[in-house]
């Protein structure tokens, strides 16, 4: 699945994420594509989500998330 969200909602979409697919569900996080200051982390939700809450996220955000295994 591939959303697009606002900085300002990552961390509560993440959240989310969290409570319906599990914490170990697989998950992309790109911000800024094809600019500058192009940013990817990959990992489980949990692991995404921890970089986010030490530093705010700014920038257009794509989110992708892994299949159901």
């Amino acid at each position: 699945m591939i959303f697009y969200e606002s900085p300002h909602k990552l961390i509560k979409t993440l959240t989310d994420f969290i409570t319906y697919f599990g914490n170990d569900r697989k998950i992309s996080v790109s911000r800024e594509l094809s600019k500058l200051h192009e940013e990817t982390i990959r990992g489980s939700a949990e692991e995404v989500k921890s970089p986010f809450e030490k530093n705010a996220p700014r920038g257009e955000i794509v989110v992708i998330v892994a299949g159901k295994k």
